[in-house]
């Protein structure tokens, strides 16, 4: 993928921008349908989420490409291509070693483990297991994409998606991804995505599965 998106189009996140970029998700996510439900205390969201979103990053760092609309970070795009190859068994230990990690921020945050015990029933919503239902591995996946709130309706998003639409569209390659926030559906439709299916498993929360052909 880098060979395309590596262009003057986007900006290749570095980990040298982790900070920045944490606190893009921190600032794009504090209000979202997921973490509303899985942390539901505001000051308990505020005080984990960075932390959360650090162990996110160092394992997307690993299996994902990232890229900003700029270096100052306004809006991103996290990829995964299910084209490339690699090592499962490296994949899913540096899986389980970051999923540890997060358990023991949940804990330790909330000796009560409501919040820990929220995350357990949540895994479905955590993880993109719905998208074994495609089939394919002609595939990309939209982990993330977050444009900061004060930028948004200034073109950031559109520049973002663009460059991995071009790249799908010139190898004929379905993005999927997922978001728990019913409002997004029809941004996502406006991007020639539609809906899937939806999963809705313990909570009320419902996860909109969304393919782009």
């Amino acid at each position: 993928m880098s060979e395309i998106l590596k262009t003057d189009q986007l900006y290749r996140v570095e980990k040298k921008d982790v900070e920045k970029l944490g606190s893009l998700l921190t600032e794009c996510f504090q209000q979202d349908p997921l973490y509303l439900q899985l942390i539901p205390q505001a000051d308990k969201r505020q005080k984990l989420l960075p932390e959360l979103f650090s162990c996110d990053l160092d394992e997307l760092f690993e299996n994902c490409e990232i890229y900003a609309d700029s270096p100052d970070l306004n809006g991103i795009i996290i990829v995964s291509d299910e084209t490339e190859p690699y090592n499962p068994l490296k994949y899913y230990a540096v899986e389980l070693y970051y999923a540890l990690k997060s358990g023991v921020y949940l804990i330790r945050d909330d000796h009560s483990l409501r919040t820990f015990w929220n995350f357990i029933r949540g895994k479905d919503y955590l993880n993109s297991v719905w998208t074994n239902d495609l089939h394919t591995d002609r595939r990309m996946h939209i982990v993330y994409f977050a444009v900061r709130p004060p930028m948004r309706g200034c073109g950031v998003a559109t520049k973002l998606m663009r460059a991995v639409q071009q790249y799908a569209d010139q190898r004929k390659l379905m993005v999927s991804l997922e978001t728990h926030n019913e409002k997004n559906v029809r941004m996502y439709e406006h991007y020639g995505f539609r809906l899937f299916e939806v999963v809705q498993k313990h909570f009320a929360l419902k996860q909109y599965c969304m393919v782009r052909a």
